[in-house]
């Protein structure tokens, strides 16, 4: 089934320890339908400047990306450059320019308004409001947060929260939202504010879900060497919300599986800049990583026995 990706499109340069990108594919757009097309169909709806290249809305359609929902404007692209320091959980924003970005009011095409699920990347409620009216009889919304929203935009924030079935955040923005700084406590009132499954990305870390049903925690797939994590969390949520869409149903087991794809996704993207790992990612690679994912969590698979 399809998804409708509400998001920005951006050129990044990122500066990290393994050397520095100018000028690269950036943005939440980017990074979840990249993610999101190894499973379902996906469309974009978002906006670029005069100056965004030909050769980047040519990548998204070759593998299969919707791109009619990319408004071009007069004016240029957004712009962020960002330096992670050596602990790569922290970062630095060098610079950020929205551009077009700045007065720019979502508007779906009339397919992408019966779309079966759909995304709201990190913005302002105001605006995730706007989609969400739009929106005719989704299946599943699912949303992310921002800090800068939560700080500034609280009202807005308690109207969108019981309209979206999924609430993707980190957990610092966990923390920001409820007070609670056990997240635990955190997500848990977080699905007292009106969504029915929540997901705390903790990087490195790994992902903790609630629901109803309780609690589920992922850790995050181990690698060697981390390149740019700068859009980890997006390509997460792609694969995470692709594998949903694939099924078309919701239970507890399929969004545990959700998570994994998710995961698995997010680490293939930070082994280089930008969209370069994706770009080349296979499903058998996907697959692959997939079953050594699970293969490494599942105590019945474990290699070592007791003495």
């Amino acid at each position: 089934m399809s998804i409708v990706v509400v998001g920005f499109l951006a050129y990044d340069t990122v500066e990290t320890a393994a050397g520095t990108a100018e000028e690269v594919m950036g943005g939440g757009g980017s990074y979840f339908s990249v993610s999101a097309r190894f499973f379902s169909p996906v469309s974009i709806v978002a906006v670029v400047g005069m100056d965004y290249r030909q050769s980047d809305l040519t990548f998204f359609s070759e593998r299969g990306i919707d791109i009619r929902g990319i408004a071009t404007r007069e004016g240029k692209t957004t712009r962020w450059h960002g330096r992670y320091h050596e602990d790569l959980n922290k970062r630095d924003t060098i610079k950020l320019s929205l551009n077009v970005l700045e007065n720019f009011t979502p508007e779906l095409l009339p397919d992408q308004r019966r779309a079966d699920y759909a995304y709201l990347a990190p913005n302002d409620p105001d605006l995730q409001e706007h989609v969400l009216d739009q929106l005719q009889s989704p299946k599943l919304v699912a949303a992310d947060l921002y800090d800068y929203w939560i700080e500034n935009t609280r009202p807005g924030l308690a109207r969108v929260l019981p309209r979206i079935q999924i609430l993707l955040c980190s957990d610092g923005e966990a923390r920001l939202l409820t007070g609670e700084h056990n997240l635990v406590k955190a997500g848990r009132a977080i699905l007292k504010m009106g969504p029915e499954t929540v997901l705390i990305k903790r990087g490195e870390y790994g992902v903790l879900q609630f629901s109803k049903e309780g609690m589920f925690a992922v850790p995050a797939y181990p690698l060697e060497e981390v390149v740019d994590p700068t859009g980890a969390g997006d390509t997460f949520a792609g694969g995470f919300m692709g594998f949903l869409a694939r099924n078309g149903r919701m239970s507890e087991s399929i969004l545990r599986t959700a998570v994994v794809y998710g995961s698995v996704m997010g680490s293939f993207v930070v082994e280089d800049f930008s969209l370069q790992r994706l770009e080349k990612l296979t499903w058998e690679e996907v697959e692959k990583r997939y079953r050594a994912f699970v293969e490494l969590t599942d105590s019945h698979h474990a290699r070592w026995t007791s003495q």
